[in-house]
């Protein structure tokens, strides 16, 4: 592969760095009551609006890569789409086109489980996201994969429910148990099989943990799920509705682990050996750890008590690099020839930073789902540890610290381009607090205006956007009546998913006197970014992305 850049006959570039900076979850909504962006203290996004080159961006749908426009985006597709330069087919269009063309079922590693099961007469076990939210999973997958693991004879299947109330609905998991429940017992009447709810509890709590954060949430998985412990309840139902009445106003995503007993208080599904368990998420960064404890013969994390020897596999092949998990469903999408590796390749030196939340997002999904860098002596990763607490209680979160480090970054003369993520406005966002959201885009806010202040110090660049809306939007709004929906007291009804708002493109560059002018393409998305950036570095983009969001003159 030949990665030698060439350059612009009309631009050279600046003589600092570039800075790409990606509020994350700040979209442009309708400004009304519901737009915590709108809402808070930003003179700084205000002044860039009014005095720099911008455009929209579609950060949703198929512009990234999803199935439909229904479809709201997220960080992972979102920073693909940024750091690749163009638009791949996502997990959950990956995972349709599997099902309903059969591949799935033909390959070999469902095939394997499906004799493991067989011959040893064992349990298949499907663990995942419960919610037809189609960030991480959908609840028409495992619908999918439930009919056709009775359609193949198996007669003992368990299923293990994490909630959402995150990318959907805060307080929906009844409306995703129930079918569940019903499509359960539909099978288990026609066949005289025993399919069923095993355990479960709320994907923040429980099994979905991302960037070794907190291993805490996995061990709570694996004791519920494989171990048969915890709190026990005679049916899912019976759990959800017994802890959203000790706790009133408590969102899915935070309810505990439960785990589902037959009449003599024994667990219906602990994990055992021979057995074979499939993670039917198809996102990797909160499927990574879960997969670790079923693979890993030497884990440190936490004590597992004991290790079932199953027949493991996940949706999707979780990182490329690092072959987690060793057995897949289906192949994740091949992203290959990214910004970073062009500008590694060419020895152009590049700095990437976020917290812990998000450092995976500037790093591994930037580079096309790549752990590691694709050349050390060009490049450098920073990660600020993130606090373990809830975000609406402390909504700046590290944003301070990210942006001390970037700004020495952009002082030091070391690097040509640097990359951050600042993920108050989605991590705040998701909480579904409105002053807390406020808050949050009021601190990338402050830190942007620090940033820009290093930036123009040194005669460099920064390209402002984001890889979705979330904060943009806080309230469920029913548009047939133009109006925010209201619970039964009459109070707004948070929403704590991402929205299909797009989002904004601002390049900051104070030397620009008639230079270059930005492009208004409606049809536009974060996949121009990379050319863009490119052009602005003074260099004309690779061949096959996408156009450059600016024309020279």
């Amino acid at each position: 592969m030949d990665f030698e850049l060439a350059k612009l006959a009309k631009f050279s570039g600046r003589k600092g760095p570039q800075l790409i900076v990606v509020m994350d979850g700040v979209g442009l909504g309708r400004d009304d009551e519901g737009n915590a962006v709108k809402r808070a203290y930003t003179p700084s996004l205000n002044k860039l609006f009014s005095t720099c080159p911008w455009t929209k961006l579609m950060a949703h749908g198929t512009a990234v890569g999803l199935p439909s426009d229904d479809d709201m985006g997220n960080s992972e597709v979102g920073h693909n789409a940024i750091g690749a330069g163009r638009v791949y087919a996502q997990g959950a269009k990956l995972v349709n086109e599997a099902i309903s063309s059969g591949r799935l079922y033909e390959g070999e590693v469902w095939q394997r489980i499906i004799q493991q099961v067989k011959s040893h007469n064992t349990k298949l076990h499907f663990i995942g996201l419960l919610s037809d939210g189609n960030v991480h999973a959908h609840i028409d997958h495992l619908f999918a994969l439930l009919r056709k693991s009775a359609a193949e004879g198996l007669k003992n299947v368990c299923v293990h429910p994490l909630l959402d109330g995150r990318d959907v609905d805060p307080t929906s998991a009844l409306q995703y148990i129930e079918p569940l429940e019903k499509q359960l017992a539909e099978i288990n009447a026609q066949s005289g099989a025993n399919y069923r709810i095993a355990s479960g509890g709320g994907r923040m709590l429980v099994t979905m943990d991302r960037y070794q954060i907190d291993w805490n949430i996995v061990k709570r998985g694996w004791h519920a799920h494989v171990l048969g412990k915890g709190r026990s309840f005679k049916s899912a139902t019976e759990a959800i509705t017994a802890y959203r009445e000790e706790n009133p106003g408590i969102q899915d995503q935070n309810l505990p682990e439960f785990v589902v007993v037959n009449a003599n208080g024994q667990p219906l599904g602990p994990i055992e050996d021979g057995d074979g368990v499939i993670f039917y998420n198809f996102r990797g960064d909160r499927s990574i750890e879960i997969s670790l404890a079923f693979e890993e013969q030497d884990f440190p994390y936490f004590d597992r008590e004991r290790l079932p020897q199953v027949c493991y596999a996940g949706m999707m092949q979780y990182d490329g690099d690092l072959h987690i998990p060793k057995s897949y469903l289906v192949n994740p999408p091949t992203i290959e020839n990214t910004m970073g590796e062009y500008l590694a390749r060419n020895q152009i030196r590049q700095f990437a930073c976020s917290e812990t939340q998000k450092y995976g997002h500037v790093t591994y999904f930037w580079n096309g789902n790549r752990s590691g860098m694709f050349d050390e002596k060009f490049e450098t990763y920073l990660q600020v540890d993130s606090d373990i607490v809830p975000f609406e209680q402390r909504p700046w979160m590290k944003a301070a610290e990210i942006t001390d480090a970037t700004i020495k970054a952009v002082l030091s003369g070391k690097y040509q381009q640097i990359r951050i993520n600042l993920p108050n406005g989605d991590m705040v966002g998701h909480t579904g607090n409105f002053a807390a959201a406020v808050i949050a885009v009021s601190t990338v806010d402050l830190c942007l205006a620090r940033l820009l202040e290093a930036v123009n110090k040194v005669n460099g660049v920064a390209l402002i956007t984001a890889d979705h809306g979330n904060a943009d939007e806080m309230y469920e709004y029913d548009k047939k009546k133009n109006a925010y929906k209201r619970d039964e007291r009459g109070e707004l009804k948070p929403l704590v998913s991402h929205t299909l708002n797009p989002v904004p493109f601002i390049i900051y560059d104070s030397a620009n006197n008639g230079d270059y002018e930005i492009v208004q393409n409606p049809a536009a998305g974060l996949a121009n970014i990379a050319a863009t950036a490119f052009n602005l570095l003074g260099y004309e983009a690779p061949e096959g992305f996408s156009p450059s969001l600016v024309k020279f003159r």
